[in-house]
């Protein structure tokens, strides 16, 4: 059976206060988006109205069964269509991903410095008896082209129940309730862009799996059609957005922006288990935000990171995802981080979006403007490794008496809230836990004591 694939399951388709200075510290661990099931990748270039979209393939089955429809607001010619490799969405991930940093506890009795790491053919248009067909349900085949391993057609139609009629005799899989959808975007004057995969070209090619489709287009409406892809899910799906523009940070317009919690400490041993501590972290967020919220995870002007997941991405990289502004003549300068020196990229601020959407809770595609905002933000975890020395001095014993113990008990509070987790596990997790010396009753008055005390 012919699958859908919609831009936004894209599976379909092929998805605390902010701490604005320099991090440092040792990474140790990131949240990409392999942690998340039915995870779909979009990477989206942006400045005026031009776009490059790119769009990750993780279908999982017999390629012959691949399918894809994807409303784009204008006739795309074959020059405006390519396929890229997956490296480079994996790459943006990686840089972009949240990340766990680890210190460690000096001696309290000494001062000592802080450890501080810082390819296209053209295809034959299709034959007159395909086009009649189409045009007998007004339905206008305006272009066909191969590329890569992909046999692209771009439609455009009077009504949907024409357009929808012939997806379906052509094997393109319709969800339920696909027509008025279809009908909506063929209203504000979109064609659609629909893809197979070319058994024969992949065959010669050699690709195993599926390579992400890339779109440019111009259009004002800086936008990300969902509601297609939501048709035929069977549950909510995690997207990603990835977005590269030159002013600075992306937000969504019509849902709420939300920042992750970001600079909490945590108790050492989520280093094992950062995976499962961010999924849940996620899922709890998510339950606050009352399912309808878009998350900012990273916002980053491109010329470093600190502390670095991945490098940033080379401009050989930026300008396969189509960031077509970079100055071929201007001069590469560096910047170093975490010890190392980079390339450094121009002109390039990317914002990382992560949202878990379903049909009942995001009704309408996902619209995005730019923001002149430029400051660095990234979902930042802190594990500090206590000192386990002797008492040799006041500074020693205040410190595994009294400093650490509270600071591990804030920990505690802080991954329970976070994840919702029972806190008496959490407990259990950490060795040597040290109870809180109790305030002095005698000491402690309490507060009504002095409330009409005569003066």
């Amino acid at each position: 059976m012919k699958k859908i694939i919609s831009l936004l399951s894209l599976a379909s388709l092929v998805l605390l206060p902010a701490v604005s200075h320099a991090f440092c510290g040792f990474y140790v661990a990131k949240a990409d988006s392999k942690l998340f099931n039915e995870a779909s990748q979009v990477a989206m270039v942006r400045d005026g109205d031009r776009t490059v979209l790119t769009m990750s393939n993780d279908f999982k089955g017999d390629v012959s069964d691949f399918a894809m429809v994807i409303p784009v607001p204008s006739l795309l010619e074959r020059e405006q269509i390519h396929v890229t490799e997956n490296a480079i969405l994996d790459h943006l991930d990686a840089y972009s991903a949240p990340r766990l940093v680890e210190y460690f506890d000096e001696d309290p009795c000494m001062v000592l410095r802080r450890m501080e790491v810082m390819e296209m053919s053209a295809s034959p248009m299709a034959d007159a008896e395909f086009k009649s067909k189409a045009k007998n349900l007004g339905v206008t085949i305006e272009a066909s082209y191969t590329v890569g391993e992909y046999d692209i057609l771009i439609l455009s139609a009077k009504q949907s129940d024409g357009l929808v009629t012939w997806l379906k005799q052509n094997d393109y899989k319709l969800p339920k309730g696909a027509e008025p959808v279809v009908n909506s975007y063929l209203k504000q004057g979109m064609k659609f862009f629909v893809a197979k995969v070319n058994l024969k070209e992949q065959a010669k090619l050699g690709f195993a799996n599926l390579r992400p489709l890339q779109v440019a287009f111009e259009s004002p409406k800086f936008m990300l059609p969902l509601r297609l892809g939501m048709l035929n899910a069977d549950g909510a799906q995690e997207l990603y957005v990835y977005t590269l523009t030159k002013k600075g940070r992306v937000e969504t317009t019509n849902y709420r922006t939300v920042k992750m919690p970001t600079g909490i400490e945590l108790p050492p041993y989520i280093k094992d288990d950062f995976g499962n501590f961010y999924m849940d972290m996620f899922r709890s967020q998510v339950k606050k935000e009352n399912n309808r919220a878009v998350f900012l995870e990273y916002a980053w002007d491109m010329n470093w990171c600190d502390p670095c997941a991945a490098d940033p991405l080379s401009d050989k990289e930026l300008k396969e995802l189509g960031v077509f502004w970079l100055n071929n003549n201007q001069p590469t300068t560096s910047k170093p981080t975490q010890g190392r020196v980079m390339p450094q990229a121009k002109d390039v601020f990317i914002t990382r979006l992560h949202v878990r959407y379903d049909k009942a809770n995001f009704p309408e595609d996902l619209v995005f403007q730019q923001t002149g905002d430029r400051e660095n933000f990234q979902g930042r975890y802190v594990i500090r490794h206590p000192w386990n020395g002797e008492e040799k001095c006041p500074q020693a014993k205040e410190y595994l008496t009294s400093a650490l113990p509270k600071r591990q008990q804030q920990e505690i509070k802080n991954l329970a809230h976070l994840t919702e987790w029972d806190i008496n596990d959490i407990r259990k997790e950490i060795p040597g836990l040290k109870p809180v010396e109790p305030v002095n009753p005698e000491v402690a008055t309490p507060w009504w004591k002095k409330l009409w005390a005569e003066d």
